[in-house]
């Protein structure tokens, strides 16, 4: 029986710390995924600091756009003739799984022409946040998934993000407590 109570104990603490730290983040704010507006993403995406368990939401009208995800190479010459990943459902969500760059573009003729592409820089996720911006790694470049390298940029403060996350709220201390509460009781 105790053999049982720490096990209910040992997958709620599991549970507890195996919560979600990702940001959401709408691509374009409130205009979204299309080429009215003449919206710079990739000014949009530098306001932003993007991590590993991140989501970013496309949200566009899918009779007129859809996204894919391309190479470097493929970027830069707006080919999505070849691409990694297809999405067309209208509000597509991506979890960002790796640190390093990732690059989109809408594939439909002439809207990568005319700007509707989205290159982020993805750092690694951090459990604590850095009191200093002079203590944040440099991550001053990467290569993209077909291995050829990307251009050099210093990067802002990666701890630092105006998305919603949990970090931003600093959950993580109630939900150890909570969880040696239970643990209290267990035992």
């Amino acid at each position: 029986m105790a053999l049982t109570k720490k096990i209910l104990a040992f997958l709620l603490m599991a549970t507890l710390v195996g919560v979600s730290l990702g940001a959401v983040h709408k691509v374009g704010d409130s205009a979204g995924w299309t080429t009215l507006g003449n919206i710079d993403y990739n000014q949009w995406a530098s306001s932003k600091n993007f991590h590993v368990g991140d989501t970013i939401v496309f949200e566009y009208n899918n009779q007129f756009h859809n996204v894919k995800q391309v190479t470097f190479q493929d970027f830069q010459s707006c080919n999505g003739a070849s691409p990694i990943a297809i999405f067309t459902s209208g509000s597509d969500s991506i979890t960002l799984k790796r640190p390093g760059h990732y690059y989109f573009l809408c594939g439909v003729p002439g809207h990568c022409e005319a700007g509707q592409t989205l290159d982020i820089m993805v750092t690694p996720a951090c459990l604590r946040p850095s009191a200093s911006p002079l203590s944040a790694p440099n991550y001053s470049s990467s290569s993209s998934s077909s291995g050829s390298a990307s251009s050099s940029a210093t990067l802002p403060n990666p701890y630092q993000s105006n998305a919603f996350s949990l970090q931003a709220i600093s959950i993580w201390p109630a939900l150890i407590s909570l969880g040696l509460f239970v643990i209290g009781f267990a035992f």
